[in-house]
């Protein structure tokens, strides 16, 4: 039988891969009742923690636990070296096309671009002009999002410079598992990310104003906001405050935050909120969740924003279809992690080849997320497809289509046993003023239903942790 898609399990000869030896044997051992037993308590452990998220439908917002699968992925030490360099290669690209945007646009001058495609763009930032952050550095926390097809075939799918989120998720997955299999983190030489929060806290603090001891804080828009939780985590994590707009307060193009003790002054926001928010004297007026005045103290160098404002520009996925082009560009280098082959719907050829292959590809807006206002073709009905076909032809600038890529699968324990289901990965790099950071590991999303390729969990997703051994497993395959 052939295989269609790549399992990181098993060999192509059914074998198993030497980096799952010991998962492959904690399976053959483990009754299905003691696993069944072991997620139900690891759903109780998460209900408890209160970990969950916003669904976002017709209906309202829905808070919900975010499944998560007690089988974890692994990556031997090999894998997550290559993934490693690539990684760094791509942010430190990402980071040199943000200044050159906000800067001489060495980019545009040399015809890779256009001021068109900049100067439009919804996340482009004119206040920005001419700012440079802390160390040069715009996208300090990026979370790229990795596919899997072959043994060396590792494609970049997405960028996120904004405000990336599910490290929580990545770090209540280990503490979790853990708990649950101490035994099995015995067996396995398993690389730690417990030390995130303070490499993060590290990164913040090494943008900060000089001068006095630097003061951290998280910016959060509330406790309704879909990742609330996350933000309250880390900031406990990293032993800071997490703040709203209204306790933060600028006087003389410096921040400061309101505590019972009078104000103090804020040095590193780590905000996790949108640029539109985050002064009204600036962006929208009528924002509550921001502090005006807030960019004024940033452009006289007095607070560090994490990530900088007009980052996102980085991220769009009309841009990403640039990026390798970047890496050459900036680096002088050939990427080390290729981008998902990409058809720029706003190109009257590429268009007419879009339409007439849906049936075949996956179609993405161009500003969405999560999962939302994407066709994928070969799991669409054609009266589907017929009618993404009119939203193509209406508004073709505001799509972009790539190939259905054999996503890799990972086994996956579910209602009739264990079986194969696709994952994707999202590391998290951090760039401070003094290097960057990239514990082994990520946030691995699992495609729940059976033959689905979308694992975003707005759409029925789930989690797993993430395992980097420590060494390379001998005989891998």
């Amino acid at each position: 039988m052939v295989r269609q898609f790549f399992d990181d399990m098993h060999g192509t000869d059914g074998e198993v891969r030497a980096a799952y030896a010991e998962i492959a044997a904690w399976l053959a051992q483990t009754p299905a009742q003691t696993l069944s037993a072991k997620r139900e308590e690891a759903e109780r452990l998460f209900r408890r923690i209160g970990i969950t998220f916003a669904v976002y439908t017709e209906g309202g917002d829905t808070e919900r636990l975010i499944p998560f699968d007690i089988i974890p992925r692994v990556l031997d030490a090999d894998e997550w070296t290559f993934l490693e360099r690539g990684l760094k290669q791509r942010v430190t690209a990402l980071n040199m096309f943000l200044a050159d945007v906000y800067g001489a646009r060495e980019i545009v001058r040399a015809g890779k671009l256009t001021n068109e495609h900049i100067d439009t763009h919804p996340a482009y930032c004119a206040y920005m002009q001419g700012v440079t952050p802390p160390g040069g550095v715009y996208t300090h926390i990026a979370g790229i999002d990795l596919v899997r097809t072959g043994v060396n075939d590792f494609y970049v799918l997405e960028d996120n410079c904004r405000t990336p989120s599910g490290v929580s998720y990545m770090l209540e997955n280990r503490s979790v598992m853990m708990r649950l299999f101490p035994e099995l983190f015995a067996r396995i030489n398993v690389e730690p990310v417990a030390r995130y929060p303070q490499d993060l806290l590290r990164t913040l603090r090494s943008l900060a104003p000089g001068g006095e001891e630097p003061c951290v804080v998280v910016l959060t828009p509330g406790q309704f906001n879909s990742a609330y939780y996350e933000h309250s985590f880390l900031a406990d994590e990293m032993g800071v405050e997490l703040v709203e707009g209204i306790d933060l307060v600028v006087r003389d193009k410096k921040v400061f935050m309101r505590t019972t003790g009078g104000l103090k002054r804020v040095h590193v926001i780590y905000r996790r909120i949108d640029d539109d928010f985050l002064d009204p004297t600036v962006f929208r007026a009528d924002s509550v969740l921001g502090a005006p005045g807030l960019m004024e103290a940033y452009r006289a160098g007095n607070v560090a924003l994490a990530n900088a404002p007009g980052a996102g520009i980085a991220d769009d996925k009309a841009i990403y279809m640039h990026v390798p082009e970047m890496i050459r560009f900036y680096l002088g280098e050939e990427p080390i992690l290729n981008n998902v082959p990409t058809w720029d719907c706003s190109n009257e050829g590429a268009l007419a080849y879009v339409l007439d292959h849906l049936e075949e590809l996956v179609v993405k807006e161009t500003r969405g997320s999560g999962g939302y206002g994407m066709l994928v073709g070969p799991h669409a009905t054609k009266k589907t497809r017929d009618a993404f076909a009119k939203k193509l032809r209406l508004n073709p600038a505001g799509y972009v289509a790539q190939p259905t890529l054999a996503l890799s699968t990972c086994p996956t324990f579910v209602a009739d046993g264990t079986a194969p289901r696709h994952v994707d990965l999202r590391p998290f790099v951090l760039s401070g003023a003094d290097g960057m950071r990239i514990v082994p590991g990520g946030l691995t999303r699992v495609a729940l239903t059976d033959g689905s390729l979308v694992v975003n969990s707005s759409q029925g997703g789930g989690t797993k942790d993430t395992w980097v051994l420590h060494t390379r497993q001998n005989g891998a395959k």
